[in-house]
């Protein structure tokens, strides 16, 4: 497992609670507008600094009654066979945890869960499952199915989550978002949608795109808060 960052402080990355974000490397997803590249590319991840365990775990002993809580990110966290031994180090320490995932490991998330390791999860929706632009980004082995396995296990939980989606132009239209809302909706859902932003992005073509104005996210928003708890723009 690699710890390749650590954001000390955050009051929004874990809803209602102060949190630090640590980011483990390692990804099984090729999102071309992903702006992450130094968690998720193999060459830019070997050159990217790291962070010792003891050095992490160090850190959140100084902060104990000053930090509420830890969301584990990446790249994607589920693809270390170490995770569940890493958030159990941290659970011991009193942290509430927040794991942000793309949802490709439901075995691993349940897992967690069955363990009472996790507090919160965070899962992307990357598209429609009809948008073939979904299959595209998985590496070998990862399935759709899995996808939905994921969001299935989350509706039917009893667990804190939400979904959310970077907004894409060239990737996403508006219906997309109605097909997303079908699939995944529910009066237990909170969705969000945040704007893509054009930098850094694993595909430099990407860089070229511009975001879609706010208007027309809002407009997405009105239309398919109908099927949530809650639907918001980042």
């Amino acid at each position: 497992m690699i710890i390749a960052g650590l954001q000390k402080t955050t009051l929004i990355d874990y809803p209602g609670k102060i949190a630090c974000v640590v980011f483990l490397a390692g990804c099984n997803f090729r999102c071309p507008w992903c702006y992450s590249s130094e968690l998720v590319l193999p060459l830019k991840i070997v050159k990217q600094p790291r962070i010792s365990e003891k050095e992490f775990f160090d850190f959140l002993k100084s902060r104990q009654g000053l930090l509420e809580g830890v969301v584990v990110c990446g790249g994607e966290p589920t693809i270390n066979k170490e995770l569940a031994q890493f958030i159990e180090k941290i659970k011991i320490l009193g942290y509430f945890v927040k794991l942000d995932t793309n949802g490709s490991n439901p075995e691993i998330l349940e897992d967690l869960i069955s363990k009472n390791l996790i507090d919160y999860v965070a899962m992307d929706i990357k598209a429609s499952p009809k948008n073939p632009a979904y299959q595209s980004l998985m590496t070998e082995g990862i399935t759709i199915d899995k996808i939905k396995e994921s969001v299935g296990f989350l509706k039917n939980g009893k667990l804190d989550f939400e979904f959310r989606t970077t907004v894409v132009p060239t990737i996403h239209t508006k219906e997309d978002f109605l097909e997303i809302a079908k699939w995944i909706g529910g009066k237990n859902v909170k969705y969000y949608l945040q704007n893509f932003r054009a930098e850094k992005t694993i595909d430099p073509e990407f860089e070229k795109v511009k975001p879609f104005k706010k208007d027309f996210l809002d407009e997405i928003v009105k239309e398919i808060s109908p099927y949530f708890k809650l639907c918001q723009l980042r």
